[in-house]
């Protein structure tokens, strides 16, 4: 079998998902009658993606693990150098294994738990581009393949998150995890950059064989970019505040995200560069650090909850916190292990909450430990999760949200202006407020924000004037007087193209033209 067509292990989630939006963009399979195509689809490009992973893994059994296959040559310059490549090893094939298959029982459970909802295609491709994201995480061969793959989980994430984005509070969500995500992301960019300059590569070989130029300073440096990303994706301390305010999209999204697989993907880049790790023994006492500190954060947020989704995630967070002690100490098989029974055993608890609640008949959440109860200060912090999320807006969410602002600023009074787009705050939004303004007893409001500084308020009183212009010139009844001059020059113009297209005034003109050139 020729190597590229393990690309398709990727690539037909990514291809189902393609479908599925050339299907709604056409029409024939929107609505609840597209449903069943959407679905078939779906699951049967995870199905073949999931028999792929079982064949490669029989074989790793049978005949050794092929390791790191390059498949062809994608990007070179001088040299640098980036290959497709993939890393067919056993850490890989198995986690892949594992990961296909929750992929798949959620995208098949998801059939019935979504049916008729408005957003059901929405939902399958989302969760057909996070399927091929997560199996090129597992399986790149090169740090820029996963992280192409990274980014993309990172996207489905954000699209899911913000499932139901008429709410306010999904909204919030979402962009608090991309934001802290992104934040993370910056580690990965530092280490790929370094190995880039100093190696002219990131393929993972060639980053964890010998590297004689490298001082062990860069290794660690380089290795503490992987760790950063790691660390925010798997939402380790202090960067646990965005996972438990990312749980309003729909439980099979939580289930495979949050649950079981994506909060798995920095645990598994931390396995991944593991001969990175051995190089710098003193990065592993930090992992040990944040890794208590995780788990305590986790068991001591989960005994003040009482919504179950909540609860679950929480104890996710204890679980990655002693995964990432369980690496930091050197049991790297053990956290694998760990990782994959946690990853299938969170996935069902997620599934199986909402028929939960029900066998239980809702009954309250039992009460805070009498332990706990009795230590106020302790019992605050844990209900305020340790006030992480405020300093969390603070530090990015906020301002985030003021650039935006600034940026939506700059395109509603510039940009609109610029290209003649009408202002999204001065539409007219009825009928009768249009004949009002035609008639001249309507007029659009002219605030252009406020300055701050000499150079705000000197970019105001700029901006106020151009205000006043526009007003006078072209926005008065009957169209204005700029418009009245620009009429009355285009019948000039109009009478002038009439006339030079009479045979009498063309002769004169191809004449007069071959005058000046004679």
């Amino acid at each position: 079998m020729p190597d590229w067509l393990l690309l398709l292990i990727p690539g037909l989630p990514f291809l189902s998902a393609l479908w599925i939006v050339i299907g709604f963009i056409f029409g024939w399979n929107r609505g609840e009658k597209g449903e069943r195509e959407t679905a078939f689809v779906a699951v049967t490009a995870n199905t073949l993606s999931l028999l792929a992973m079982l064949g490669l893994a029989i074989y790793d059994f049978t005949h050794g693990a092929p390791g790191h296959v390059v498949l062809f040559p994608w990007l070179q310059s001088g040299g640098y150098q980036a290959n497709i490549s993939l890393m067919l090893d056993t850490l890989s094939l198995t986690f892949g294994v594992v990961m296909a298959t929750i992929t798949l029982v959620v995208t098949r459970f998801s059939v019935n738990y979504l049916h008729r909802e408005a957003g059901f295609q929405r939902f399958f491709i989302v969760i057909s581009l996070f399927s091929c994201a997560m199996l090129l995480i597992v399986l790149s061969g090169s740090a820029l393949l996963g992280f192409i793959g990274w980014e993309m989980a990172g996207i489905s994430s954000y699209m899911l998150i913000a499932y139901s984005w008429q709410r306010e509070t999904a909204v919030e969500g979402a962009t608090r995890a991309f934001v802290t995500n992104r934040f993370g992301d910056t580690g990965y960019l530092f280490g790929m950059f370094i190995g880039f300059v100093w190696l002219g590569s990131v393929e993972w070989n060639v980053l964890f064989g010998d590297k004689p130029d490298m001082s062990g300073m860069v290794v660690g440096i380089m290795t503490m970019g992987f760790m950063l990303a790691a660390l925010v994706k798997s939402a380790q301390f202090p960067f646990c505040a965005w996972i438990t305010r990312a749980l309003e999209g729909p439980t099979p999204s939580s289930a495979v995200f949050y649950g079981s697989v994506m909060v798995h993907a920095g645990i598994y880049l931390l396995l991944r560069i593991q001969p990175l790790l051995e190089q710098v023994p003193l990065l592993g006492n930090g992992l040990v650090l944040i890794g208590v500190l995780t788990t305590l954060y986790g068991w001591l947020g989960v005994q003040v909850q009482t919504d179950i989704k909540s609860s679950l995630i929480f104890s996710t967070q204890q679980q990655t916190g002693l995964m990432l002690v369980e690496i930091g100490l050197g049991f790297y098989t053990f956290a694998a292990v760990h990782m994959g029974l946690h990853a299938i055993w969170r996935a069902y608890q997620f599934l199986h909450s909402p028929s939960f609640l029900q066998q239980t008949g809702w009954e309250p959440a039992k009460p805070v430990p009498e332990w706990l109860r009795k230590r106020r200060w302790l019992y605050t912090a844990a209900l305020q999760r340790f006030w992480l999320v405020p300093l969390e807006n603070w530090l990015l969410v906020r301002p985030t949200q003021a650039l935006a602002h600034e940026a939506q600023t700059f395109d509603t009074y510039v940009i609109d202006r610029l290209t003649g787009t009408p202002s999204h705050s001065n539409m007219l939004s009825t009928l009768a407020e249009m004949q009002a303004f035609q008639q001249g007893k309507l007029r659009l409001e002219s605030g252009v924000g406020t300055g701050s500084g000499l150079l705000g308020k000197l970019t105001q009183w700029a901006a106020e004037q151009l205000q006043a212009l526009e007003d006078r010139l072209l926005l008065q009844k009957d169209e204005g007087k700029m418009m009245g001059y620009l009429r009355r020059i285009g019948v000039y113009l109009d009478l002038a193209e009439e006339l030079l297209t009479q045979p009498r005034y063309l002769v004169l003109l191809i004449a007069a033209t071959l005058a000046v050139i004679l």
